[in-house]
């Protein structure tokens, strides 16, 4: 009976878990699709009749379809730090003209900047415009360092143009570098007072920061300058969060700043709590060959006011949602589970600002389970013959996988059953590449992943397979790693 329901379970996944884009045709057509990959001249996608491909000239655009409700694991905001061309009025060809072809024009901008020595602030609008779109299109491929080099370019030209100030900035806080998106922001309020974007990111980046005052200030500032229907939940946590920790004392270090209650806490907790990180941080830095560039926040909570401020699922021992939340009451020291759960959450911090967000959720929590030190041990006889069962119903076909939507996507709405199976599968998936090919084969991944089209396309690249595969030879190695006693 439980291995019928586990299959039920992973059909019910492919159903409810995986979220669609739509592909619009330049005919008009729409098709709504998952698993949307654009591969040399073709755009490939899945639908529940199968795998298709069009032609890339065919193609309009693609309109990314909304997640359901974030992870746990993943900040909120990420859409809105997601830079955007904003091209003046009349400048919409220069736009054009900077990116085409599926490329960036090096030399029509290299002539936009010969223009500026004598065509005057025309000129510099026009440059403007050109290298904050030649950004955008670098950001939504992934190359988020030549994007950088182009923001910053821009800027050398036209220090005040605001839509390569936002962007910087929001390029700035999906790394984690919340300072120097500070310093934008500021002199970008300067240039626009009343821009409700200038005060939306200034909130995010007062929140990463542990500056709630100053975050529900500019957010409620934001929406008396233009209603935003993602910003008044966000308003409502911060107002939530600032209310709960008015009365909270602080702690610093190295890499942290620590928040908490004293009825949370014991005396000498705290400062444990701190070391213990510390200690983390250097052991998944030297892993990871990355530091985060901005100190993590971290708040301790009793266990009721964590699930009451957080609303997690009630699975979820902890969260990050860019601050590592963990409730820790009754605790006087730091005992194993505390340090595992802290060095989990650290590792979403990490593998956050080391990928701009991007990280699929299985190697995200597969990757963290793995830091803390669980291995598929004890549960590897049992999810190989669920999986290879799985495999036998469905007769040759490759229905029995668990569906890229469903790996990739958010895991909050789920049952603890269901988490449950998504978290082995998912550490047997990590461990099995780390296992076979080193810790250095994560890290390809995780860069691949970052400066690629897809996950699907970067798991090609440096696993030279896909997700049926990934899971086929999971399989194998859990029977090969763990024989059944």
């Amino acid at each position: 009976m439980r291995r019928i329901s586990c299959l039920a379970l992973l059909l019910l996944f492919a159903a409810h878990f995986a979220w669609a884009d739509t592909i619009v045709l330049k005919s008009g057509r729409r098709i709504s699709a998952t698993n949307v990959v654009v591969e040399g001249d073709r755009v490939s996608y899945d639908t529940s009749s199968g795998h298709f491909s069009v032609a890339k000239s065919d193609v309009e655009r693609v309109e990314l379809g909304s997640s359901p409700a974030s992870a746990p694991k993943a900040p909120a905001d990420l859409p809105l730090l997601s830079p955007r061309v904003d091209p003046a009025a009349g400048l919409d060809d220069v736009a054009h003209a900077a990116v085409h072809d599926g490329a960036v024009d090096d030399r029509y901008l290299a002539g936009l900047e010969d223009e500026t020595r004598t065509g005057g602030a025309q000129a510099v609008r026009r440059l403007a415009a050109g290298y904050d779109a030649a950004a955008v299109f670098e950001f939504n491929r992934g190359d988020f360092e030549h994007s950088l080099y182009l923001l910053r370019r821009g800027l050398d030209f036209a220090p005040e143009n605001l839509s390569l100030l936002l962007n910087l900035s929001r390029l700035q806080m999906r790394r984690g570098e919340y300072s120097d998106a500070l310093d934008g922001l500021g002199r970008a309020e300067q240039i626009a007072p009343n821009d409700a974007d200038t005060a939306v990111l200034l909130g995010l980046a007062y929140r990463a920061t542990n500056h709630l005052d100053r975050t529900v200030e500019e957010w409620k500032r934001a929406l008396s300058l233009r209603p935003d229907p993602r910003l008044e939940p966000a308003l409502a946590n911060a107002q939530r969060d600032l209310e709960e920790e008015r009365a909270y004392r602080a702690e610093e270090s190295g890499h942290f700043t620590l928040r908490y209650s004293g009825d949370a806490t014991a005396m000498f907790l705290p400062g444990e709590v701190l070391r213990t990180l510390e200690s983390h941080f250097s052991a998944i830095q030297s892993e990871l060959h990355y530091t985060p560039p901005d100190s993590i926040s971290v708040i301790l909570y009793t266990d009721k006011t964590f699930e009451d401020i957080t609303r997690a699922p009630r699975w979820a021992g902890a969260l990050n949602d860019g601050r590592i939340r963990v409730p820790v009451h009754g605790l006087t020291s730091v005992d194993d589970k505390l340090s595992r759960v802290l060095k989990h959450e650290l590792t979403h911090s990490f593998i956050f600002q080391k990928t701009g967000g991007t990280c699929p959720t299985w190697l995200n929590e597969g990757l963290a389970q793995w830091m803390e030190g669980r291995r598929a041990d004890k549960f590897a006889p049992a999810l190989a013959k669920f999986l290879e069962d799985a495999q036998a119903q469905a007769h040759g076909s490759a229905d029995w996988a668990t569906p890229p939507g469903v790996l990739q996507g958010s895991w909050s709405g789920l049952s603890t059953e269901q988490a449950r199976l998504l978290y082995d599968l998912s550490l047997s998936m990590v461990e099995y590449i780390i296992q076979t090919n080193g810790m250095a084969q994560i890290e390809s991944l995780l860069d691949a992943i970052t400066a690629g089209p897809s996950t699907q396309a970067a798991m090609r690249t440096t696993l030279g397979m896909d997700y049926l595969q990934l899971q086929q030879q999971t399989v194998l190695y859990l029977r090969r790693a763990y024989p059944q006693q």
